[in-house]
């Protein structure tokens, strides 16, 4: 399992520039829902881009398009860096 600091690497440990693929998502109900439906699928590549002047939200590019999320949202994202990436 890939870990950072003893716990699970997701979206919100990347840094801008980073690649990586989806594990998984965790969580329930609409939000869990609504990240399936937004792409974000087991084996999904995907590039962090930017963190908000404040840290919230995030930008990734997922398929193509990008996409803004909440933090909160980016920590319910289990991911693996690509090769090659620190």
């Amino acid at each position: 399992m890939p870990t950072m600091n003893g716990h699970q690497l997701t979206l919100k440990d990347l840094q801008p520039g980073d690649e990586a693929r989806v594990l998984r998502c965790s969580g329930d109900g609409a939000v869990f829902q609504r990240l399936c439906e937004m792409g974000f699928v087991e084996g999904a590549p995907l590039r962090m881009v930017r963190y908000a002047p404040f840290g919230d939200p995030v930008e990734v590019e997922l398929s193509h398009y990008h996409l803004s999320l909440r933090k909160a949202e980016a920590g319910m994202i289990e991911v693996e860096r690509r090769a090659g990436e620190g």
